[in-house]
């Protein structure tokens, strides 16, 4: 899917357009094969630049050439569904600065960064400042970040909470879904400071006083998300770890019970067992031979609770 705006330099008011025209933005979704080819023949730029933002793996970086056309990759945060449950996550999303000419960008699948933008497109976007409309980019990136961080520290007290009734396998897995999401969220945050402050530096793109101030609340906005990203990594840590030992020594606790219960059944039987062999027993010819037997059973039976009990194996 391909969607192009541009600002009109007189009124300043930026609407969709159904051609690429010097000074656009181009917004790619998921492109088809022919999609890229008709763009990289208009903009006159090869395909790698469109094609490298496509691949799930790649990671966020800088790449320039020779006639001035600037490559960032940024990684995103997603929300995806997976089954039943959702899973947070990261895709990278190209933005392309073709020369002076155009801006694209580029991404795998519709995110709320690119969707946000849009929506605002008469409100800040002015695509003819390519500088201004990249940090502003970088600047909905970490907030949505931040917002996402929020949310998944949410969902980890929704699930502590039901886990303090009963443990279940099913809030177990949300937290180590959650837990692998901090990871994948930490690694892009940083890898995205990255880019930020090599840009920061000046000499990728021309920065005008206007626009670095925008820039550096970003950076800013990133380093809050890495630190709360940080912090939240390490609680769910140490939630999973005390959770883990909670499941292990729940596991003794039924092993103990179980291992108390098989030796005060074991009594009764050994006793039966003797007194049915035939040979010559105390009381085989004493009417009140059984009643005797039962009594010795419940007696014997009953040391050994008390005596398990007060060694704290039978709780």
């Amino acid at each position: 899917m391909i969607r192009i705006y541009n600002t009109d330099l007189s009124t300043n008011l930026t609407t969709e357009q159904q051609e690429i025209k010097k000074g656009c933005w181009i917004n790619m979704v998921s492109p088809t094969e022919k999609e890229i080819n008709e763009v990289c023949k208009k903009v006159n730029i090869s395909d790698d630049f469109i094609r490298y933002s496509l691949d799930y793996e790649e990671k966020a970086r800088i790449d320039i050439e020779d006639d001035g056309t600037i490559l960032f990759i940024l990684d995103v945060p997603i929300l995806e569904k997976e089954q039943d449950s959702e899973i947070y996550s990261t895709m990278p999303v190209g933005l392309i600065v073709v020369r002076d000419d155009y801006f694209i960008t580029v991404s795998l699948k519709k995110n709320k960064i690119i969707f946000g933008l849009e929506r605002s497109v008469n409100k800040k976007i002015t695509t003819y400042k390519k500088s201004r409309f990249i940090f502003q980019f970088f600047y909905e990136n970490a907030s949505v970040f931040l917002r996402y961080l929020k949310q998944i520290n949410k969902e980890t007290e929704v699930a502590e909470n039901i886990l303090k009734k009963t443990l279940q396998n099913r809030e177990l897995l949300k937290l180590l879904n959650l837990e692998k999401s901090l990871v994948y969220f930490t690694t892009s945050l940083k890898s995205n400071e990255v880019v930020m402050e090599k840009t920061l530096r000046g000499k990728i793109i021309k920065l005008y006083d206007e626009d670095e101030e925008l820039l550096e609340d970003a950076i800013i906005e990133n380093k809050q998300a890495i630190e709360m990203s940080k912090i939240y990594s390490d609680i769910l840590n140490g939630t999973m770890d005390a959770y883990a030992s909670i499941i292990s020594n729940n596991l003794n606790g039924v092993m103990k019970m179980l291992t108390s219960i098989t030796i005060i059944l074991a009594i009764p039987t050994l006793i039966a067992s003797l007194w049915g062999m035939n040979v010559c027993v105390p009381w085989q010819n004493n009417p009140w031979g059984f009643a005797i037997l039962i009594v010795a059973m419940i007696l014997v039976t009953a040391i050994t609770i008390l005596w398990l009990k007060k060694r704290d194996l039978l709780s």
